[in-house]
Parts: structure tokens; C-alpha cells; sequence
């Protein structure tokens, strides 16, 4: 098998476990990340709860590549740049106002496109529509 099929089916896998780790949490439900979002009688810690199994899989996952090694390549890609810009404050307001109105970042979006419910459908295509608007008119992108 050569290299890029087997990191296609790696990334499968990897999609795959993401995509039932939002169902089996729930976060495909918009009104549970709002129960999340919004700190009132209603509010629910499941999401809390999933971050800090994603940080510590996350965690794991990277003392364990950095002391074997990575798999599909022959270095290890570590991002270089630290600085915090505007493009990575005005992207992260974006993000946060998105999912605070909607209820859906780009995950749980597309899982849950799988529900057949016209509310993921509408923000995936704005999400698709934002980004090649984001393509076209932000230099560098």
C-alpha cells in the first residue's frame, strides 16, 4: 500500500472517530451546545466534559508521536509561528459569535447534516459561501 492511501485511510479513521465522538456527545445538537453556552437554570456541562476528554486524547497523542515519530511522513510538521494577529482574533470572533448564534462550528455541522434538518444544511452552505468570500477578498488566504 502506498503512502497516500494509507494516509487517506488514516484520515478516514481519524474523521470517522471525530464524527461519532460529536454524535455520541451530542454535540450535533445545536441546543446542547447552547445549553452549554448559555449559563442559566438550564445549563449543561456535557460539553465540558467533552473538551476534557479531547484535550487529554489530544494530550496522549502528541507525547506519543513526539516521542515515536509521526507515521505518514518522514519529519514531524509542528507549526513555527506563535504570534497572535489580527486574522486570528477576527477568525476566532467569527467563530465564537457563529456558534454562539447558531449552535454549530464546522464538526458537529457536518455531522449532523446526517439528521436531514434544514438548520445544518443552511450553516454548512453559509459556512462554504464565507469561505470562498474569505478566499476572493482577504490577501494571502
Amino acid at each position: 500500500m502506498t503512502h497516500d492511501i494509507k494516509r487517506s485511510i488514516a484520515a478516514f479513521i481519524c474523521g470517522l472517530v471525530f464524527a461519532t465522538g460529536l454524535a455520541v456527545s451530542g454535540l450535533a445538537n445545536p441546543d446542547k451546545v447552547l445549553q452549554f453556552l448559555t449559563l442559566n437554570a438550564n445549563w449543561s456541562p456535557a460539553l465540558l466534559f467533552t473538551m476534557l476528554a479531547g484535550i487529554l486524547v489530544t494530550f496522549a497523542g502528541y507525547r506519543w508521536v513526539l516521542r515515536r515519530g509521526p507515521i505518514f511522513s518522514d519529519t514531524l510538521h509542528l507549526p513555527t509561528r506563535t504570534d497572535v494577529d489580527q486574522r486570528l482574533l477576527v477568525g476566532a470572533a467569527i467563530f465564537g459569535v457563529g456558534w454562539g448564534l447558531a449552535g454549530f462550528c464546522p464538526g458537529p455541522a457536518l455531522t449532523a447534516l446526517s439528521s436531514l434538518h434544514v438548520e445544518p444544511f443552511l450553516f454548512v452552505a453559509a459556512m462554504i459561501a464565507g469561505s470562498l468570500i474569505e478566499v476572493r477578498v482577504v490577501p494571502g488566504s
